[in-house]
């Protein structure tokens, strides 16, 4: 049960000393990075816990990190736990094999302004009448269907979220499917995507514009880590499909943690989840960071009844092929696939889950047809109130054009894994 919490943390290994006194915010300190491993390293995440930091608990201050150079790290200071307080901070660097990088830490009285580097675009639209406004937050209820109230509630039909290398949106409206936004651009996508010159929630993602498109063929699959269940010998999804006017979640509520400009975190808890004969609750924690083609996802559910497994998605739409299964070191698995399997096949996307490998017990295919459908499914061992952390990766050719070949996509799944597994120690004095 131990291991299954450490998923959440694979993917930033961090060794943590420090020799100061805790609870000191004036002059500068240091932080010390040394990567242990033969891997070059780009845009490693590094975590610092709060209490492993020279701060004052009572103080409202904000870090400004420079390097040796004098050049500034863009960091931030994260909520994880909920409090109302930080608890994290967060930045990433490049790191040279078995380079030692010094950087200094000092704090500010004023948050300092990046470029953004990741991003979460969400709008919410409460009437038929209104137009669509930003929010932080909101919550879905079971009667609300976008069939059954005759109009889309959501910007973009849901939360989208990216990096500078790609974009992500789950359909918040009960299908609880993932989709991928191609980007040919490195700077984030403009917050007006999803809304029509009359202030409303348009369709207007899906034909290519400057940043990129809207490209994968979701239909009623999961779309891209998208979850469900298997209960015995049965599908489940969590939510339902577009032709359905019943939800099965009685609400899901959705929350940004965090937006930029290093990493943006998001929550989605699902409440009265009822496949079948169960009544569960879901909590899922996404977040994404720069220099990747992926982003994270951490479920847990409550009130499992001990037959389940957890089902994560891959969407089979345009492709034929059957997907690559690669087992990559002692903590991790991937399933590959590689085709023209953007909307009308017109470009290769190359897509993979890195699954934890001590939980993974194979895959399965979806029917073409049913509530959860053409789709690759993982299975993963999951136990009540457990979470688990995977990534789901999506690699577009016009956003690199050498991802049109299976070789170099594979590649780069490798080298994520090599990257997310290299040790980095952090000292602080």
């Amino acid at each position: 049960m131990i291991r299954n919490v450490l998923f959440i943390w694979l993917s930033i290994t961090i060794v943590v000393s420090f020799s100061c006194k805790n609870g000191s915010n004036s002059g500068n300190h240091q932080i010390i990075l040394t990567n242990t491993s033969d891997v070059k390293l780009t845009d490693k995440p590094v975590i610092i816990k709060r209490q492993d930091l020279p701060y004052s608990k009572d103080s409202q201050l904000f870090p400004l990190i420079t390097s040796s150079n004098g050049d500034t790290i863009q960091a931030q200071l994260d909520d994880t736990d909920h409090d109302k307080k930080w608890d994290e901070l967060f930045f990433v660097i490049d790191l040279s094999p078995k380079e030692e990088k010094t950087l200094s830490l000092a704090w500010t009285s004023s948050p300092i302004k990046y470029e953004n580097r990741s991003h979460v675009r969400f709008g919410v639209r409460q009437t038929k009448e209104s137009h669509v406004a930003p929010a932080m937050s909101d919550t879905f209820y079971a009667d609300q269907l976008p069939g059954v109230i005759g109009y889309q509630h959501y910007q973009t039909d849901g939360p989208t979220w990216e990096n500078d290398k790609v974009g992500f949106r789950q359909y918040l409206d009960g299908r609880n499917s993932i989709d991928v936004f191609g980007k040919t651009v490195s700077y984030m996508t403009p917050d007006s995507v999803g809304i029509g010159k009359d202030g409303y929630t348009e369709n207007n993602y899906s034909v290519m514009k400057d940043w990129g498109t809207d490209i994968l063929a979701v239909a009623n699959s999961v779309g891209i880590g998208g979850i469900s269940l298997m209960i015995k010998d049965s599908l489940a999804r969590l939510g339902v499909t577009e032709q359905d006017s019943i939800n099965n979640v009685d609400s899901t509520i959705f929350r940004i943690q965090s937006n930029g400009p290093v990493r943006s975190i998001m929550n989605f808890s699902y409440k009265g989840w009822k496949p079948l004969d169960r009544n569960l609750s879901v909590e899922q924690t996404t977040s994404i960071w720069p220099g990747m083609y992926a982003f994270k996802n951490t479920v847990s559910i409550d009130h499992l009844q001990g037959d389940e497994q957890l089902l994560i998605g891959l969407a089979n739409s345009n492709t034929a092929k059957k997907p690559t299964e690669l087992i990559l070191n002692d903590q991790w698995v991937a399933l590959l696939t590689h085709d023209k399997q953007s909307i009308n096949k017109t470009w290769y996307l190359g897509m993979a889950l890195i699954l934890p490998k001590d939980v993974y017990q194979g895959y399965i295919e979806a029917p073409k047809q049913g509530r959860v459908s053409n789709t690759f499914l993982g299975r993963l061992k999951i136990r009540n109130h457990q979470p688990i952390s995977y990534y789901a990766v999506a690699c577009w050719e016009l956003t690199d054009p050498q991802f049109s070949k299976a070789d170099y996509f594979t590649n780069y799944v490798r080298n994520m894994v090599d990257q997310m597994t290299a040790e980095v120690k952090v000292k602080i004095q």
